[in-house]
């Protein structure tokens, strides 16, 4: 199984493109500084390097 890591939303998707919206809303993230768990399979990390420039990602 995939090692769980935590995703926290630090900059703003205003502005941004539709993409990176749905990708943000795909993994859970709806609210500035909110914080989800997710396991880091190849579909999560794929998502979050989409919008690496919004998120800050740390390992547990």
């Amino acid at each position: 199984m995939a090692n769980p890591i935590q995703v926290k939303l630090v900059k703003s998707p205003i502005g941004r493109p539709e993409k990176h919206r749905k990708v943000l809303r795909a993994l859970g993230l709806t609210r500035m500084h909110k914080t989800v768990t997710l396991y880091g399979t190849p579909s999560v990390l794929g998502a979050v390097r989409k919008v690496i420039h919004l998120v800050e990602v740390t390992e547990q």
